[in-house]
């Protein structure tokens, strides 16, 4: 069956126009200098602009305070705002006043143990993400291209609607939904040629098996 698919880390107008292309719902622009795909809010702002109502804008964020989270929200005008650090419940839910149809919030999973923390964003966020955890020692959360067991998930009791990332591609997509169980995916790194560098034929072909 179809799946929804998030394109994150765009840093540029073809590469949005690809994910549209493709029919992706969601569009991420991530707001995180550690990041090679990072963007500042004045140049994702026209990236953003430019997917405007034809799919969901997510601006991705990590530990960010009220004042970025401000300047992204009167720049990017994001349908959601994408938490991928340590943020707390509370933290969460307080970042909904900046996104115009709720929060994200990105869990760290490496085994079953990890989905504990399901419960107690259950009432904070809007949407989970689900993201293999960071090597030891990485300079950010996500974006890593690794992989986890994604048979954790399946059957799961999960009580917000959910995305499936970590280590995804156009050759995994389709068993990692199946082992999951998943309705969404995100991905990253697996349809880049280099690292922040989208490769227009790999989202091409991840959003076509998405829509098988």
């Amino acid at each position: 069956m179809p799946v929804d698919a998030k394109i994150c880390g765009l840093t540029t107008p073809d590469a949005v126009d690809t994910a549209l292309a493709g029919g992706a719902r969601f569009l991420g622009f991530v707001v995180f200098p550690p990041s090679p795909r990072h963007v500042v809010p004045a140049n994702a702002a026209p990236l953003a602009d430019r997917a405007r109502g034809k799919a969901d804008i997510v601006a991705v964020t990590v530990n960010a305070d009220d004042t970025l989270l401000a300047d992204i929200r009167d720049r990017l005008k994001p349908d959601w705002i994408q938490l991928h650090g340590s943020e707390s419940p509370d933290r969460v839910s307080a970042a909904k006043a900046y996104a115009g149809k709720g929060v994200i919030k990105a869990l760290p999973i490496r085994e079953a143990e990890d989905l504990a923390a399901v419960t107690a964003f259950a009432d904070a966020a809007d949407m989970l993400l689900f993201d293999a955890k960071p090597p030891k020692h990485a300079s950010r959360p996500g974006g890593w291209g690794e992989a986890f067991d994604w048979t954790l998930l399946k059957g799961a009791a999960i009580s917000r609607p959910w995305l499936l990332s970590g280590g995804l591609t156009p050759a995994n997509v389709r068993a990692a939904v199946s082992a999951s169980g998943a309705g969404a995916v995100d991905v990253s790194s697996g349809v880049e040629s280099a690292p922040g560098v989208k490769d227009n034929a790999l989202m091409a072909r991840f959003l076509e098996e998405c829509r098988k």
